[in-house]
This record gives C-alpha cells, structure tokens and sequence, in this order.
C-alpha cells in the first residue's frame, strides 16, 4: 500500500509541528508520531464546538490536558495545575464533554502473501468513561479525515467501553481489543533493565538440564519457559508467552535483572549468530533489544555478590502451635514471615481498626493527595479522613476472608533437627563446605540431608503438638494444605518465590506428618542453600515454620500485585492474574493466565491477555476482580507501612460460592 504527501501537508522541521484541521495521511502520520511500547503513536483533540481537531506533536505535548489548557483555552500550567482533577474530570468523564481526547497508533499486520499491512488504531486513555454514542462519534470523526485506504480501527480502553460498544454495530465502528491486538506481540517486557552477558540458548528443558551446572553470573539464560529453580545470572529471556508473576519473573524483579518474552529469539540467533555470543540485552516497556557485542566485555562482579540480607533471630522457646487469627505481624521471629502476615490480615478484617488509606495520603503533585479519588472508589464522595478510613476498613472486610488453619512454630522445627545425631552430623558437613566454598560437595550434601528429613521419625513431642492442634485430624476426611513459613522468604529484597514446599492433597495424620517434613526439607535443597549463601543468609540462622490449612476448592485463583510491573513509575495500576482453580496455576506457569490492570484512583479496568483459555471472564467475575484489586491497594497502606508505596504480592482464590480468600500476603520485590 502507497501513500503520497503533497509539501503543503508536511510541517516544516523544529518547533511545535501540530496540525490543526488537516486530513491525516501516513507521512504526516509519522512526522508528528512519537514511539509507544514500540508502535508510533500521535494523540488527537477534538473540539466538538469549533468543529475540528488537533493532531498534536507529541514531541512537544506529552499530555492532552496542558495542551487544552494552555493553547486552546488560554489558562496557564499554573491555573490547571490548582483544579487538575476537576479539569481531567471535564474532559474524560462528562458525558457533554466539550473535547474527545484520544491516540492513533500505527500497527502492522501481515497478508496471505507475506507483505505488511499497515493500519491504525484509535482509543482513549485507560481512565475514559465515553459512553457508546460518543464512541461512535469520536470513531466517525477520525474516520472521515484519516486517508480511506488506511484501516482504521477502535480499541476499547476499559471494560466499560467494551460494555458501551455492545450496543454498536462492528459492521459500523470496527473494533479491536486490547489482547488481541498485543496478544500476539512479539517481544515483550516482563521485568526492565539492562546487562551484558553471554547468551545461553535451550530449546528444550533437557538442554538446560544438561548445561545447568555450569551456568554462572555473567550469562543471560534463554529458553521457551525458564525452571523455578534457575540459579542466580544477569538476565531472562522467554522464548514463549508467561506472565510478569510468574514465579521466575517474581525472582528477575526482585534481583534487579532484565527479563521479557523474545518470541523470534530463534530467528535473531540464527541470523545475528547470538547463541554463545556476548550480547548487551535492553529491556523496557517500550523496547526489547538484543545486540551482539564485538568482545568479551570487561565484567565487574555484581553488586548482589556482595549484597547482605539481615534476618531476625529466630526464637526457638516455648512457642506453641497456634491458630492463624492469634498470630500478629510481630510473631513473625516465632512463626515466619508468611504465618505471621496471615494473622495480621485476620486482626486488619476482624477489628478494622487498620488505617488503609494511607497510599492515598501521599502527595501526587500537583496533587497534594488522593483521597478524592479514594472517596469516588468507595462511594463516599466529599467524606472526611475518619469516613475514609471508616469505609476503607468496610470495603476490605466485606470484599475478602483471611485463610484459616494453624501455625507451627520454628521450635517444632529445632526439636526435631536436634532428636537426630544423623542429621546434626549432616548439618555440620554443610556448613563446613559453604564456609569453604566447596560447592562441589554442597549439591550432594543438601540431597542427602534432605533424604534424611523426610525418612527421620517425628520426636514424640512434636508429633502430640501437631496432632493436638489441627481439627479434625483423626477422621482424616478433611484435605488440608500444607504450606512453608519460614524466616528466610517473604522479606523485602528476598522474596524465595518458588524456592520451598507446599503439599496441597494432604489427608490424615501420616500424610500430614510427610508433608510437614517435606516442607522442612525444602529449606535444604541445593537451590535455597545455595540462593541464601548469596545473600549471606547462614544456616545457622534458618529455620522453617509451617502452615496447615484446610483446603478449600476453588473456580479461580490467582496472584495480584499492586503495582504495574513492567511500568515502575505507575501508581495507578495493580495488576491481576488468574486462572481457573488453584493459584500456584498461575505462578508456575503451566498455564498462561488472564491478564488485568485495575486502575485504582481514577477506576476501570481492562484486559491485557485472555491466556491459555481464549475468551475474556464474565463482566461480572472482570467487575469482582476490580474491588479485589482496590482491596489489595488498600491493604497495602498497612503492610507496607514502612513507605506505602512498596507493592504487595498476594496470592488469592476464589471459592465455588464466589468469595474471596487471601493466602498469602507479602512484599513484591521490585
């Protein structure tokens, strides 16, 4: 497809290049277009009262709303800046809106005979509350000044779009949604940031298996799904469709290094000759790059070789085996990380006494807070600080339950090291090789210790403490869960994704007496010995806390964090992933989830991927997961009390009846 430019149609160079008027050709396109998650973009303004629109230079006018403020309405950055929220309000949600405000991007699509296709694709911001006919007059009105033998088609930007446009004919505004429209992309970002290293690329788990050993701090691992149990290097690459939470995305995050899906890494290897080959590998939002460098390049150590995380003492007296609800955050030295949030969630619903609101304090400049927002979001509109916290406490407690079970303290764990001298011997031969580095020895070590764990009796004691202490037990008809709480994960800058135990089919007392020892086992595989060592965790320090659960089927479950992962600097955002059934689905990536944004100040939410089942959830679970997803934001002010804006990580299910349980609860690296 060719398109001609006659000189008048084309801006001259330098200064402020926007149109206003003009019909849009692809040249003048791509003159004033900038770059957007590796598509040109160019946002438009139409001015429904002068009849015309303004096709703006985003190299001068990142934003719509100054743009308006300043060069059509005559107010300085100054004067919007002292009522912003109510001019944005006047622009993206009154229905008589004088303006439409809106994105071209220009996409690429491929035909029957391999030539490229281009077409364009309007949408509004993510935060736009157009209702249906002033979709379908936005849409016509580019239509009619966009050159005719360009395609154009209309992105709803959030489910409530989707919802508006119902009632439209396709036939009369062509449309497109978000996750067919990306779903297919070629190279996306799961986690930003830059390394250089050497390539290292397996086709097949049985390639990776078989280099494993090898891999070291300096390579950058690439294949179709990388193992939970990948060792520490400088960066990822997926060769296939994950999500940002999955377990080994969760691990990239919180080790600061570069991580994204590289669909035609085959095609880039073959062609640039990359495998093997020392490579600087860019990631960000916009861009996936991988370039091959000319030499080895002279490589310092990273900083995490030298990076040191602190652990509490643990406290190993007498801590009895409790029930989750009586567990605070401060018996986390007693119980783990993981047991103790849980309790903390139980006291934050039962007494709703917790201040949530303390994200939307924090000042956004120009504005001074949130809370505005906050009140739309709960229904209370103009209420008071008191009132917000009063509602926030309310809206938490009736959107989700804390799991119940009981916790088992790191005493247990201590007394039953300490009953076998097989097992303090074996104890002793690992920490002699890790203060010797004979790494050798170390992997055969941790499989032996761990054959020991699981095959050593239960101390009397421990055993009548267990036993005592689960309801139901002795009937053996309830299926519990067995998960690990341990003081070395869940902290910040430590996050030990993926790298212990839980048993989730547990029934009777000789089950649960295995699975508790599987769990304390995990705590000495090689993979987390050798992860702690290099974060300077000792041994001597580590203990593993357990949590027995009763299980709870479930229609969906899921992980959210309440940030945007692959966007750092968005506080709006909190990202949802879920699948049909049990959480760890989605985070050990043997399905491919679906994908949301739940933007938690201004509202909507819309979806960025439909996974492995191919069609997007019901408008009524997608309008269930947005008060999850406001439930999260608001939990945070609590559990990241030390700066509200270090994101959550919490794991959650759905029950058949439609409520929601949190089961865990923790800090996102990132």
């Amino acid at each position: 497809m060719t398109f001609t430019l006659d000189r008048a149609d084309v801006p001259e160079a330098g200064g402020d290049r926007t149109v206003v008027g003009a019909n849009l050709s692809l040249p003048l396109f791509r003159t004033l277009s900038g770059v957007l998650a590796g598509h040109p973009y160019l946002k438009v303004v139409v001015d429904r009262v002068e009849h015309t629109w303004h096709l703006l230079d985003t190299r001068v006018h990142p934003f719509h709303v100054n743009y308006i403020a300043t060069r059509v309405l005559g107010l300085t950055l100054d004067e919007l800046d002292a009522d912003l929220d109510a001019f944005n309000a006047s622009v993206y949600a009154d229905p008589e809106r004088r303006f439409l405000l809106g994105v071209l991007s220009l996409h690429t699509d491929r035909a029957a005979d391999g030539s490229e296709c281009p077409f364009l694709v309007l949408e509004t911001t993510e935060a736009d509350t157009m209702h249906g006919a002033l979709l379908e007059e936005f849409y016509l009105y580019v239509r009619g000044r966009v050159d005719g033998r360009l395609p154009l088609l209309l992105k709803p930007a959030n489910h409530g779009q989707e919802l508006e446009l119902a009632s439209v004919s396709e036939a009369h505004v062509p449309r497109i949604l978000s996750h067919a429209l990306f779903g297919n992309r070629t190279r996306t970002c799961l986690n930003p940031g830059e390394a250089e290293g050497r390539l290292r690329h397996f086709r097949t788990p049985a390639e990776y298996e078989a280099a494993a050993a090898e891999l070291g701090w300096s390579d950058i691992v690439a294949m179709p799904r990388l193992p939970d149990d990948v060792p520490r290097v400088a960066g990822f690459v997926n060769t296939a469709p994950i999500t940002p939470l999955s377990h080994t995305n969760v691990l990239a995050s919180g080790w600061g290094i570069p991580n994204a899906i590289v669909r035609d890494l085959d095609a880039l290897a073959r062609r640039d000759g990359l495998d093997g080959a020392w490579v600087r590998y860019r990631v960000s939002e916009d861009s996936v790059t991988l370039e091959p460098l000319a030499a080895a390049p002279h490589l310092q150590k990273p900083a995490w070789h030298q990076q040191r995380i602190r652990i509490e003492t643990p406290l190993l007296e007498e801590a009895p085996v409790l029930a989750l609800h009586r567990l605070r955050r401060t018996d986390r030295d007693s119980y783990g990380t993981k047991a103790a949030n849980l309790g903390e969630l139980h006291h934050v619903l039962d007494s709703r006494t917790a201040d949530l609101t303390e994200f939307y304090a924090r000042p956004r400049p120009p504005r001074r807070d949130l809370f505005g927002h906050l009140g739309a979001r709960l229904g209370e509109q103009g209420a008071s600080r008191e009132q917000l916290r009063a509602a926030a406490a309310r809206c938490v407690a009736e959107t989700v339950r804390a799991p119940e079970g009981v916790a088992l303290p790191f005493r247990l764990h201590h007394l039953f090291l300490t009953s076998s001298p097989a097992l303090q011997q074996g104890i002793g031969k690992l920490k002699m090789a890790m203060e010797l580095e004979a790494f050798d020895i170390v992997d055969p070590l941790c499989l032996n210790l761990q054959h020991l764990v699981r095959a050593t009796p239960m101390p009397e004691e421990v055993t009548r403490a267990i036993t005592a202490s689960v309801p139901g037990l002795p009937e053996g008809g309830h299926r519990m869960v067995v998960r690990s709480s341990s003081n070395a994960e869940d902290l910040p800058g430590f996050s030990a994704a993926g790298i212990y135990d839980s048993v989730t089919t547990v029934h009777g007392t000789d089950q649960l007496m295995d699975a508790v020892r599987q769990v304390w086992a995990s705590l000495l595989s090689p993979r987390s010995v050798r992860l702690r060592h290099q974060f300077g965790i000792s041994l001597d320090d580590t203990y593993m806390g357990v949590i027995v659960q009763e299980y709870l089927p479930a229609s969906l479950g899921g992980v959210l964090v309440t940030c945007n992962p692959t966007r750092r600097e968005d506080f709006r955002n909190v990202y949802v992933n879920c699948a049909p059934g049990s959480p760890e689905r989605v985070v050990d990536g043997s399905v491919l989830p679906h994908q949301y944004l739940y933007n938690t100040v201004e509202g909507g939410g819309r979806t960025l991927d439909v996974g492995t089942s191919g069609q997007d959830l019901p408008p009524r679970t997608r309008e269930a997961l947005a008060r999850l997803a406001l439930t999260g934001r608001l939990l945070q002010s609590h559990f990241s009390a030390d700066d509200p804006d270090d994101a959550l990580d919490i794991e959650w299910l759905m029950t058949d009846e439609g409520a929601f349980r949190l089961v865990q609860v923790r800090p996102y690296a990132r």
